[in-house]
């Protein structure tokens, strides 16, 4: 893995990319596996399928606690969504089954129905450690053939990570750069993380869970959706031993952390490959951090407590979920 030389390189982190926008440099399948190496937590844990959740003890919790001043509580997730668009080929379904008229007249009733195929681009979710594989493997080595069939997953299943309350980290990327959203391709690189901490005053700690806003759904809202699939802004892959140095518990942003097109030949989530089945690293992806970005300028500081509560889904590969920060 190769960075340009400074005299074409990208500027530098707290400017605005270059237009059109860089997701490089491109890395090879050799260069990647160095890595997935490097930042692999496999053997670390005896509660090995809550991975990286098992740094959040109850004093990091009281910790993350002691931040909340105000008590504004900001929801993180974007509203169900059930229409059809190039960023939601899958939606969400919603629709009544109780009008009032089929119970007994007193009381009414009024029930309706939810379903959703949410590992995908349109959906606030949470990625348990059983939703990526790299060479067939989960996180801690486990052979995913073994423990995963039509039946869920035997080994880092939702249900197993529980809820977590832990220290949030917005890195809000568009205000470091002066811009109003990262372009769809634009990959962050570890020098722009650590020019957000210095401009933001937060300081990425063990345990924390860290946020990455791009921009995405004011970009989103204000020229339209697109395929996130082909293009997003996210983390380039030289982020990840950062991360992994720092001893983070929870990755998440607006996209889903990849940049994309993805740098790694060959593979098309690198990042969560990294994050997931070498770290064990949970991801949020999905997250609409508008409002808490808001919030965070308001009170003039970046960290807070995060609360994620997953649905109790035995064998689950992740969950519909809405976190909240609480400032």
């Amino acid at each position: 893995m190769t960075r340009s030389s400074p005299a074409s390189s990208s500027p530098a982190p707290s400017s605005p990319p270059r237009v059109p926008p860089d997701n490089g440099p491109p890395v090879t399948r050799e260069e990647f596996d160095r890595v997935f190496d490097q930042v692999r937590t496999w053997g670390r844990w005896s509660e090995a399928d809550r991975g990286a959740w098992n740094r959040v003890t109850p004093d990091v919790s009281r910790g993350a606690a002691a931040l909340v001043r105000t008590g504004t509580a900001v929801t993180l997730a974007l509203p169900w969504n059930t229409v059809p668009g190039p960023d939601n080929a899958k939606p969400a379904l919603h629709h009544m089954t109780d009008l009032g008229d089929i119970e007994v007249p007193e009381p009414s009733t009024h029930k309706d129905f939810i379903a959703v195929d949410y590992h995908g681009k349109a959906v606030s979710h949470l990625d348990a450690l059983s939703h990526i594989a790299y060479r067939g493997n989960l996180y801690d080595g486990r052979a995913a053939r073994q423990v995963i069939d039509a039946g869920g997953a035997r080994f880092g299943a939702v249900d197993r990570l529980g809820t977590l309350v832990t220290r949030g980290v917005l890195l809000d990327l568009p205000l470091t750069w002066g811009v109003e959203w990262l372009e769809p391709g634009q990959a962050v690189h570890p020098e722009a993380v650590l020019a957000a901490e210095k401009r933001l005053k937060a300081e990425i700690r063990e345990g924390d869970a860290v946020l990455l806003r791009t921009g995405h759904h004011r970009r989103r809202r204000e020229l339209g959706p697109w395929d996130p699939s082909a293009a997003s802004a996210g983390f380039h892959i030289d982020a990840m031993p950062l991360f992994a140095e720092r001893g983070i518990a929870l990755l998440g942003g607006d996209g889903d952390s990849d940049v994309r097109p993805s740098p790694v030949e060959g593979l098309h989530s690198p990042v969560h490959a990294l994050a997931i089945a070498a770290m064990g690293v949970p991801l949020l992806d999905n997250l609409d951090l508008e409002t808490l970005a808001a919030a965070c300028a308001e009170a003039g500081r970046y960290e807070f407590m995060v609360v994620v509560a997953p649905l109790n889904i035995p064998g689950g590969t992740g969950s519909p979920v809405n976190p909240v920060a609480i400032l």
